[in-house]
């Protein structure tokens, strides 16, 4: 008698994929348009690469975001505001000017650490101001800095006792430049064995620091 072969199990059902939240969604095309303009920079990345890398919809990502511009903003410049509030609230409300020093120190190795790990982003966005047909959209997005800039600008202000020899407004400004172009540009200006890498970030630092300070009645602040 022949024997009859056990039916075989039926293929299993696949699963129901979980219905994403709009935070969600928001969240991953935010932390995939990161990725990226880090890696392929301002005038490389576009929408439908970073969609593909957050696994939604072109039509999805416009939804929330209305333009390549806008999600540079969320994806870069506004996470740098919120790295200044966070250190402002964290180390800017002692006014014992020792440790304002030390405090300042760091946010401007935090900086350089900023710099450093966006440069390729940074100078993407340059050369598509310079050249791009789209440059309005980099100025829109460059514009973020802003509020970067105002916060900088009112702390310094705020500690000033007297007349500034040098406006806050335009402090706050060179030093950030003095740190985003000895960083991006660092290979132009630092040839090879002039001197080890914790020397011109310590040469940087110093630098910035003590301009800060030229304002006499002011101690040194964060840029």
């Amino acid at each position: 008698m022949q024997k009859t072969k056990p039916a075989p199990d039926a293929p299993a059902a696949p699963a129901r994929r979980k219905r994403r939240t709009a935070e969600d969604l928001m969240n991953r095309i935010v932390e995939a348009a990161g990725e990226e303009f880090r890696q392929c920079g301002y005038a490389g990345a576009t929408t439908a690469a970073i969609a593909r890398r957050a696994d939604v919809t072109e039509a999805q990502l416009f939804r929330y975001f209305g333009s390549k511009a806008e999600l540079f903003r969320e994806a870069v410049f506004k996470p740098l505001d919120q790295q200044l509030s966070t250190f402002f609230a964290n180390h800017m409300l002692d006014n014992n000017v020792e440790e304002v020093r030390e405090s300042t120190a760091l946010y401007i190795d935090e900086l350089q650490g900023f710099v450093r790990e966006n440069a390729r982003m940074l100078t993407s966005l340059v050369v598509a101001q310079t050249y791009d047909p789209e440059a309005s959209l980099a100025n829109s997005a460059i514009s973020s800095l802003g509020a970067y800039f105002d916060r900088g600008a009112a702390m310094m202000t705020s500690r000033l006792t007297g007349p500034a020899k040098v406006d806050p407004t335009l402090m706050v400004r060179v030093s950030f430049a003095a740190v985003l172009a000895c960083v991006m540009f660092k290979d132009w200006i630092f040839p090879p064995g002039l001197a080890s890498e914790a020397e011109i970030r310590a040469a940087i630092n110093d630098f910035v620091r003590e301009g800060i300070g030229a304002n006499p009645e002011m101690g040194p602040l964060a840029t």
